[in-house]
């Protein structure tokens, strides 16, 4: 039997960069973390080999199950140039819990990835201290995940994310429904901010400008432009799942990310409807009009690279439009009407856009 017992001068993983007790311990440091996130149906513990969800202990009787798995983009190297790491795990889970309601669907449990060169200290730690900031407004338990130390792979202080959410919703309870309609109301729920999409041109732009990362955000000039690109995603579950158990009105939901409202509406509307909207009804962010100023960014690429000031849609029965808006209102949310489904002719031009943006650069 060959000798496997160390030799002198024998090379260690921990040599090839690898180090298993700082995972071990990082794993410890997370366990109060993760158990803040649990909820029924889920004891929120970690270190077995895979995650556990209980969902007739979390009240569903036939339940579909679905799932949605996302990052945060280039919005990640802001967080790496900045040092700023506790909220971007927010964005992590907001991203894709944020898809799973829009399918009508409760989400359940999120899983993350975290792979980097070398864990070094506190960096991985804010991150999944944001991951479970997130899951804990969503309502979700935090039911595993997978750190992964990679030498060679990554720079040192890079890394990258992954995030996976599970939820459910009854049979029969899924969106968007088929009866989505000519007169049916677009309610706009208000972003954060850019959120998680466009953040290449975002980095562009600011390389353009010429300001650094710690200057003060000619938007928001109470916070680093550093920190104040960094806002996170906002999460639109709690109103949304409240809005669905309040009233029968909400008929679809579009959860605005890259691609903006001409990209994401389409995947919610039936053949033969369309949306119109009108775009000086919106209350946009003056972080849009920076960046496009500061970018010489047309409208209609702003349209299609952000969000822009509307961070979910919601596709509402007309005779029920002020029910769910009372419904969303009571959980904080502020909706505002943007605009109407009606019927189209033409199938590859499903929305459509009436006057235009406040885009007013901020003053300096």
């Amino acid at each position: 039997m060959a000798d496997t017992t160390k030799t002198s001068g024998g090379l260690t993983y921990a040599d090839a960069g690898v180090d298993i007790d700082a995972g071990n311990a990082l794993v410890e440091r997370l366990k109060a973390l993760v158990r803040a996130t649990r909820r029924s149906g889920a004891d929120a513990e970690i270190g077995g080999f895979g995650g556990l969800f209980d969902l007739k202990a979390a009240g569903f009787v036939d339940p579909i199950l679905v799932a949605a798995n996302d990052g945060v983009g280039t919005k990640l190297k802001i967080a790496i140039e900045t040092g700023h790491h506790d909220t971007i795990g927010i964005d992590l889970v907001a991203m894709s819990v944020n898809d799973v309601v829009v399918q009508g669907a409760e989400p359940l449990f999120f899983l993350d990835y975290f792979a980097c060169g070398k864990l070094a200290g506190d960096t991985a730690y804010e991150v999944v201290k944001g991951i479970a900031t997130g899951c804990i407004e969503a309502g979700c338990a935090l039911i595993g995940g997978e750190t992964a130390e990679m030498p060679g792979m990554y720079a040192d202080g890079d890394y990258d994310l992954a995030g996976f959410a599970v939820g459910a919703a009854e049979r029969g309870r899924l969106l968007p429904r088929r009866d989505v309609k000519a007169g049916d109301v677009l309610l706009g729920l208000p972003s954060s901010g850019v959120h998680s999409n466009g953040y290449s041109l975002v980095r562009r732009i600011v390389a353009r400008s010429g300001l650094s990362l710690e200057a003060p955000a000619p938007f928001e000039p109470q916070k680093t432009l550093g920190r104040a690109l960094l806002t996170p995603t906002k999460l639109y579950v709690r109103p949304l799942i409240a809005a669905l158990k309040a009233t029968d009105g909400v008929k679809a939901l579009a959860h605005i990310t890259g691609g903006g409202l001409p990209d994401n509406l389409p995947r919610v509307l039936p053949d033969g409807f369309g949306a119109w909207i009108d775009l000086s009804v919106i209350p946009v962010p003056p972080v849009f009009g920076w960046l496009a100023a500061a970018g010489g960014v047309s409208q209609s690429e702003m349209l299609r690279t952000f969000n822009c000031g509307v961070g979910m849609v919601v596709v509402v029965a007309a005779e029920q439009a002020e029910a769910v808006e009372a419904a969303l209102k009571a959980e904080g949310e502020t909706p505002v009407r943007i605009g109407e489904i009606r019927e189209i002719a033409r199938a590859d031009d499903p929305v459509h856009f009436e006057g235009a943006l406040d885009l007013a650069a901020p003053a300096a």
